[in-house]
């Protein structure tokens, strides 16, 4: 019984570095189950990029929340957390978004070349970065799990 106490302790101490990873994980989670009631149950879409619900901003925003209430929006730590969301979700609703577009116009390119063996030529991911809403959704999956679980930790405590 003891260390049931004492582990509850130590999760409630590091809710700073717990509570992002367990939305990252959620996120991810939920994007896995979308996507195999959709295209079927298949192991690669565990880690698949692009997508909704997008878990990198699910993750960040998860972070800046926990910091802000942990640490105070007036801190330095707080600012350097909001910064790294804002860098984070610009790269995947632009950087990774382009990446995508240039994917699709190369596999466009290699099927319409007629002497080209596309064997030879992987083909490449078409979705990798994230639409609005789906960067909106980890946003707000973010925000809502972080606030859920600094209830539940404060209950807990």
């Amino acid at each position: 019984m003891v260390y049931y106490y004492h582990m509850i302790e130590l999760l409630i101490q590091y809710n700073l570095f717990f509570i992002p990873i367990i939305v990252i994980f959620c996120a991810q989670a939920m994007k896995f189950i979308r996507l195999s009631y959709k295209y079927g149950f298949k192991w690669d879409n565990v880690f698949d990029p692009g997508h909704f619900p997008s878990a990198h901003s699910a993750f960040v925003t998860s972070l800046v929340v926990v910091v802000g209430y942990y640490e105070s929006i007036t801190s330095g730590v707080f600012a350097v957390a909001a910064c790294f969301a804002f860098i984070t979700i610009y790269d995947a609703m632009r950087v990774r978004m382009q990446i995508g577009i240039q994917g699709k116009t190369l596999n466009r390119l290699v099927a319409e070349i007629d002497d080209i063996d596309t064997k030879k030529l992987p083909r490449l991911k078409e979705h990798v970065g994230h639409f609005a809403n789906e960067v909106a959704g980890g946003i707000c999956i973010g925000i809502i799990l972080s606030v859920a679980l600094i209830w539940f930790s404060n209950i807990l405590s």
